[in-house]
């Protein structure tokens, strides 16, 4: 796997990501600032553990590809790029703004390292299986990996593709389920209720683990896993996540889909996020 620094720990680089997030957010003074924060630990695992990537090569043939499928996640994932060294820090104080190539949903046209242009949600899973499907027939040992929300499983696109993933026996896809529990009319399954989830997959024929999203040891041994699995099968990790993670009076707030910071709680967060650095 792609190292950048490797004496730096899974949890800084969460932490790292977190920064980032909160330096974009304060650019525009909100934002989906709760979901960048709760995945950071996930994506720190995802780039700094579990893809092959060349910070220096966004295009590189034999990369795993990363896809994100929640376009308002592009926050979180600037940050993680960011933190790769494929976009520069520098560029972070442009998040949002006219000809900045970090707008505020993800466009694969504008950013490197950003795979797919994420709109309406419920199309990454499907995107995802055709990356899959054109890479065995390219007889490329890359993996291709698919991070959407909760809310997309409302989406019927979402389980056709689950579908036709396990029917093709795509043993090169790993899903990854942020399940935060908050869309934006209100708690996921209050909404629709998608529970159980983990039986739902392995009746379409997937390799399920289910882990605690914020705990980095679970989910280095999920990718492991998800990564060396042998039968032929699809892989997916459901993850349970906090919205807000490691802030905690954002995390407190009943509504985070969509947070407006006052700019002094922009500083005490950054406060907060800069007092879990490690010696």
């Amino acid at each position: 796997m792609t190292q950048i620094g490797h004496n730096i720990s899974l949890t800084e680089r969460a932490r790292r990501i977190r920064r980032h997030a909160l330096r974009m957010g304060e650019v525009q003074g909100q934002g989906y600032i709760a979901q960048a924060l709760g995945v950071a630990d996930v994506l720190a695992v995802s780039y700094f553990h579990a893809t092959n990537y060349r910070p220096d090569d966004p295009e590189w043939e034999g990369r795993d590809r990363f896809l994100l499928s929640i376009g308002h996640y592009a926050i979180a994932l600037y940050a993680a790029l960011i933190e790769a060294k494929i976009i520069p820090e520098d560029e972070l104080a442009t998040y949002g703004t006219d000809d900045s190539r970090l707008p505020m949903s993800g466009m694969a046209a504008y950013t490197p390292g950003m795979e797919i242009t994420g709109g309406s949600l419920g199309h990454g899973l499907g995107i995802a299986v055709g990356m899959a499907l054109a890479l065995k027939r390219k007889n490329s040992s890359s993996f291709v990996y698919n991070l959407f929300s909760d809310g997309e499983l409302d989406e019927g696109s979402t389980w056709e593709a689950a579908m036709s993933a396990g029917s093709y026996k795509l043993d090169n896809l790993i899903g990854i389920v942020d399940v935060n529990q908050m869309q934006a009319d209100g708690p996921s399954i209050g909404v629709l209720n998608f529970e159980p989830l983990a039986p739902k997959f392995e009746a379409f024929g997937w390799f399920v683990q289910r882990v605690e999203g914020n705990d980095i040891d679970a989910l280095v041994k999920a990718f492991d896993a998800a990564r060396h699995h042998t039968e032929a099968k699809p892989r997916i990790i459901i993850c349970d996540t906090k919205m807000a993670k490691g802030v905690p009076f954002l995390e407190a707030r009943d509504r985070n889909h969509f947070l407006r910071v006052e700019p002094h709680e922009w500083a005490e967060a950054l406060r907060i996020i800069d007092a879990g650095v490690e010696a």
